[in-house]
């Protein structure tokens, strides 16, 4: 199913650049960097059972967390 994405402006545009890069930086796995984070935010790698999908830009973005023990 396509997710559709409409922006109405600058700020809209702006908002939905910074969500991506945080996605791109803090929480895709790069596949040329051995699949690991590039900068991975120090709350991270939680030891946990379950593991959470998370979302952002309304489901276009997603990625999978441990959650914290």
């Amino acid at each position: 199913m396509p997710v559709e994405l409409i922006l109405f402006g600058k700020r809209p545009l702006r908002r939905a650049l910074q969500q991506y890069v945080a996605h791109h930086h803090e929480e895709r796995n790069h596949q040329g960097k051995q699949n690991r984070l590039l900068f991975s935010l120090p709350n991270r790698g939680a030891s946990g059972r379950i593991v959470r999908c998370k979302e952002r830009l309304g489901g276009l973005l997603k990625y999978y967390e441990r959650e914290a023990a």
